[in-house]
């Protein structure tokens, strides 16, 4: 019984913070694997992170589950020693090859980004991407004098980027309704003061005020 209730507590706490993979999984989407592999990798390593969880340590829940997480996804894209690349991704690059070869045989050059995204109807993001995963692998270790030695791209701390925009949200949902629309209109919507403060029915210097205070508050949030 009192298994079946540890079972109870690790998926009841897995099911409340469904929003930390979302948050995680969005790091790397448009990098060749599909977003619903991302979001399933990023359950996993959830669940594990609810197993796992001790209360007594005094640690957040999210503070310990988002490195996990991310630990599970990141190993979608070193399994088998490469970064995989998603179906679509993998015809669109065959198609795009196929069509570099007869414009350049036509036009005596290759096309541009932009001429290939016309082509194809894709964004020159996706576009990108598609070239990129022609590519041959670039690998991951390097030899050096002493033997191997592995190496790694360097990339953003993701796991600082997710903890800082969840104080972020938890600073925001702390203030008033008619403050958070201050902090989004002059934050989010990149509005004057003047702006914001025909929008609210305040006046500028109202608004300069405000905004100091609720700034000075939400620094201490992330204290």
């Amino acid at each position: 019984m009192k298994a079946l209730e540890q079972t109870q507590i690790y998926q009841t706490r897995a099911q409340e913070n469904l929003g930390l993979v979302h948050l995680c999984a969005n790091r790397f989407k448009d990098r060749g694997i599909e977003y619903d592999d991302l979001y399933g990798a990023g359950c996993i390593g959830l669940l594990k992170a609810a197993r796992a969880f001790d209360e007594t340590r005094g640690v957040k829940f999210s503070t310990y589950a988002v490195p996990v997480i991310l630990g599970e996804i990141k190993r979608l894209f070193r399994d088998g020693g490469s970064i995989k690349i998603s179906r679509s991704l993998k015809e669109l690059s065959l198609r795009l090859s196929r069509y570099r070869d007869s414009f350049a045989a036509l036009n005596g050059r290759e096309p541009t980004v932009t001429e290939l995204s016309e082509y194809c109807g894709e964004s020159v993001e996706t576009v990108t991407q598609a070239i990129a995963a022609s590519l041959p692998p670039v690998s991951l270790t390097i030899q050096s004098e002493d033997g191997i030695d592995e190496t790694d791209i360097p990339v953003p701390s993701s796991e600082q980027h997710i903890l800082e925009l969840m104080s972020l949200r938890s600073a925001l949902d702390k203030l008033e309704e008619r403050d958070r629309r201050l902090i989004y209109l002059r934050y989010f919507r990149s509005k004057t003061q003047t702006e914001t403060a025909a929008v609210l029915g305040m006046m500028q210097v109202q608004v300069s005020r405000r905004e100091k205070k609720l700034l000075e508050s939400m620094r201490k949030e992330f204290e």
